[in-house]
């Protein structure tokens, strides 16, 4: 199989890639992690102007109808970076509404980069199990009434409009009885806390109290959302590991150039053999991982629903256990310098360690991939 980029993949890698070196080197990013937004309004309409934002929506919505791949690629450059936009929130979202056929005219804003969206999925109950679901939707004459809080939604105080799961019948933990909302962020009776992450990211708590929405607000159909949250939530997956690709390759290359330019006892300690066998290790670990992210992208739109959560599942496992090992090393390799924020390193292996936690961590996508029909053979 062939895995080079088309001339246009590695134009537009080649565009993300000069844009963060020129635009969001590291010293801008410590600048915009410390001001009060936590974000960059330049940053976002430089993203916008590049074609990111209508990369992944639909012609018709004034996009580009970018695959999994495309968006692979993407991802990788804003993980060298380790840009802090909200562009993973907002094109997660944005998959919702694909996946759905619904709320064009919210597509078509997410393409030209008028809108930012965030995805309220998780509760404090809930952990990694996107189904657990107490935050209730009470149909009304008007639509739905919502009620309950979602917990560290990633850009959720940045966000114009939400991404909501909520039960609208069944028990808590059913997969049947979900419905997903789209619901404008400034509603009354939607109040939002945030705070920083610790790999500098924004996050909320998002209280929903009495928030009424119309019937037109439902993404898919009421009771039935699990399919989508489910598909949604695996694209999310597909993208944190083709991010954490980049991280991991960002923090190797800077691990290796600073045992080129470290002395001890008057010699570079690049030159001693068991760093060299770790640097080694790294980047056997940086490769299986892109493998596993690159077939994580070209699975994730397939029509088979076992083979999607299947792989999906080992690559988010394989890429978080190398995300750790990397990580980990990095920081051993250079020494306490390792965790100070004055070096990439450490904001790297920050975001590695939250990349490994979202949407399920190492241990919850193993136990998935176990589930999977097929995985054990009959007695």
């Amino acid at each position: 199989m062939d895995f080079s980029l088309t001339q246009e993949q590695q134009q537009f890698a080649d565009a993300i890639k000069r844009w963060v070196a020129k635009d969001y080197h590291f010293e801008h990013r410590k600048k915009i992690i410390e001001s009060a937004e936590g974000v960059s309004a330049d940053a976002w309409a430089a993203l916008a102007e590049l074609g990111a934002m209508a990369l992944p929506i639909p012609e018709d919505q004034g996009g580009f109808n970018g695959s999994a791949i495309d968006m692979m690629i993407v991802m990788q450059e804003l993980g060298r970076g380790i840009v802090i936009e909200p562009y993973f929130a907002t094109v997660v979202g944005a998959e919702f509404l694909k996946l759905a056929g619904s709320h064009a005219d919210i597509l078509a804003q997410v393409a030209s980069g008028e809108v930012k969206l965030a995805n309220a999925l998780t509760e404090k109950q809930s952990r990694h199990d996107l189904f657990d679901i107490a935050t209730s939707a009470t149909r009304n004459a008007n639509g739905f009434v919502l009620n309950g809080t979602k917990t560290v939604v990633l850009h959720g105080a940045q966000a114009n409009h939400l991404i909501v799961s909520a039960r609208s019948s069944g028990a808590q933990r059913d997969t049947a009885g979900i419905s997903l909302f789209l619901v404008n962020a400034s509603s009354a009776g939607v109040s939002r806390r945030d705070y920083r992450t610790i790999d500098g990211y924004r996050a909320a708590d998002i209280h929903f109290n009495q928030v009424q929405v119309p019937a037109s607000a439902l993404v898919g159909v009421e009771s039935a959302g699990w399919e989508i949250l489910d598909a949604a939530s695996d694209y999310g997956v597909t993208l944190l590991c083709a991010e954490a690709v980049g991280v991991i390759e960002a923090i190797t290359n800077a691990t290796l150039e600073y045992l080129k330019t470290r002395q001890q006892f008057g010699v570079q300690i690049g030159k001693f053999q068991v760093l060299q066998h770790r640097m080694a290790e790294m980047f056997m670990e940086m490769e299986q991982a892109r493998s596993m992210a690159t077939l994580a992208a070209v699975k994730v739109s397939s029509s088979n629903v076992e083979e999607r959560r299947r792989t999906v599942s080992a690559a988010k496992a394989r890429v978080g256990q190398a995300a750790r090992f990397v990580g980990q090393n990095a920081v051993q390799l250079h020494g306490g310098m390792g965790v100070t924020n004055e070096l990439p390193a450490a904001h790297m292996f920050k975001r590695l360690t939250m990349i490994e936690l979202s949407l399920g961590d190492t241990d919850h996508h193993l136990a998935r991939f176990v589930a999977q029909p097929g995985f054990k053979k009959a007695a």
